[in-house]
């Protein structure tokens, strides 16, 4: 039997879930402690140390464990390759040289100065693979390992596991308006923009940016670009100005607050609803305090909830108004067949998990749940979208990414969008936090 790519991603995501769970939560629960899968689980969960001048300093307790995670990760997702119906054996021989620059993205991502200016891993793993393909070139062979759909799809669908609703609970209404309201006014805003306004020629561009701008980058760019059949090349446009700014913004935004002397929930909630990546929301709130830190990790986590949302709109969008035909009827089976179908398991998961940790008493929730199945799945999503992105980057031709930033456009769509977002993101933050509900703030 023959799997689509949604599917296939759901079940890679679900046995890696399933996998953590058994370790972390289900044996535990039954009062069986393996500490020697324990130990193997934490090994392939592999984060390299910040290094300052010697890239060994990183590597040299961890070169065992990277060779564990390749072995795993190549395996699932040979099978998921073989469901797919294709040759495993072909990308195998693919997915080693993508995971070798893997390794180089991730180390040149925790240096110490890049890292301090929040040149992650996301950015160098497309450098890296846009310098290889454009300057030397890259081997037939090499492209059966170049499956970034299916690795970051499978990523967003551990994403949704970490998306939990109690933590949404926990700074309540105005946490809602400022994620849920700003940003489909921003979202449809920026879309009519770029086509109103600036006429971009391309409206899954126009939409894969504003999605990312709007929503929360990454992931949402690459949920949007499948529904909107977007071009791979767009894709790499909407993903690369997002990570250029997501880095000015992650430093820029906190000084300003600073400078600003602005209260550290009104901070917390403006940088959770305005930059782009959870990363670099999380390390923007702690430049403020723990407090700024709690507020925009919650408010950027019920954002993320929306890229299901979005997904749909888009996919029902593309399939009613802009890929209809004169006099044609659009199905409900067009819609299915248009719908991110990866974005089931993404809720799923997020439904699931949620209920668990509801189940659970809360010092059971912290060290099942987030110290243990969400540790081991964090990891294993930051490795498949290092994957995505080294194979984004190895399949982008310059000259075809050229072409999308011809006359400036897509810049501009993202600078105006992004200060529509500020502006609003402030406002609303302010009138929530400070106006309507001021007990809520008190508590925090």
């Amino acid at each position: 039997m023959r799997f689509t790519e949604d599917i296939t991603s759901i079940l890679i995501g679900a046995f890696i879930l399933l996998l953590g769970s058994i370790v972390f939560l289900i044996l535990p629960l039954m009062d069986i402690y393996s500490f020697e899968a324990m130990e193997v689980m934490n090994a392939l969960a592999v984060k390299l140390d910040k290094w300052a001048v010697n890239p060994w300093e990183a590597l040299r307790v961890r070169w065992l464990s990277l060779i564990l995670l390749a072995i795993f990760l190549m395996s699932i997702l040979a099978v998921g390759v073989k469901l797919l119906g294709e040759h495993s054996t072909s990308f195998i021989k693919g997915f080693m040289i993508v995971f070798l620059i893997g390794i180089l993205a991730n180390l040149l991502g925790s240096q110490a100065d890049f890292k301090s200016v929040g040149l992650g891993y996301a950015l160098w793993a497309i450098i890296l693979g846009m310098v290889i393909s454009n300057v030397f070139g890259i081997p037939d062979w090499l492209k059966a390992g170049l499956k970034h759909e299916l690795f970051i799809k499978s990523g967003l669908v551990l994403l949704g596991a970490e998306v939990l609703f109690g933590k949404i609970l926990a700074i309540g209404v105005p946490g809602l308006f400022v994620a849920w309201v700003v940003t489909p006014i921003v979202l449809v805003t920026t879309f009519w923009f770029g086509q109103r306004i600036l006429k971009i020629g391309s409206k899954s561009l126009n939409i894969t940016i504003s999605a990312d701008m709007s929503v929360c980058g990454v992931s949402a760019a690459i949920a949007t670009a499948a529904a909107s059949k977007a071009k791979k090349e767009e894709l790499t446009t909407a993903i690369g100005l997002s990570m250029v700014f997501t880095s000015i913004m992650m430093v820029a935004l906190p000084a300003l607050i600073k400078a600003l002397e602005m209260p550290e929930v009104l901070g917390g909630a403006w940088i959770g609803g305005t930059v782009d990546a959870t990363g670099a929301v999380v390390a923007a709130g702690a430049f403020l305090g723990e407090k700024a830190l709690n507020v925009a990790a919650t408010i950027k986590m019920i954002q993320n909830i929306l890229i299901g949302v979005i997904a749909f709109a888009v996919a029902v969008y593309w399939s009613a108004k802009v890929e209809k035909t004169e006099g044609q009827q659009v199905s409900s089976k067009e819609i299915w067949t248009r719908f991110p179908k990866f974005i089931l398991g993404f809720v799923g998961a997020s439904i699931l998990f949620s209920l668990i940790q509801q189940a659970l008493p809360p010092d059971d929730a912290v060290s099942m749940i987030e110290k243990g199945v969400f540790s081991f799945s964090k990891s294993m999503r930051g490795w498949l979208f290092c994957l995505a992105f080294v194979s984004i980057g190895l399949s982008t031709n310059f000259k075809e990414l050229r072409e999308q930033f011809s006359g400036g456009k897509p810049l501009i769509l993202y600078l105006c969008g992004q200060l529509l977002n500020l502006g609003l993101t402030l406002l609303m933050a302010w009138l929530m936090f400070y106006k309507v509900f001021p007990e809520i703030t008190e508590a925090l």
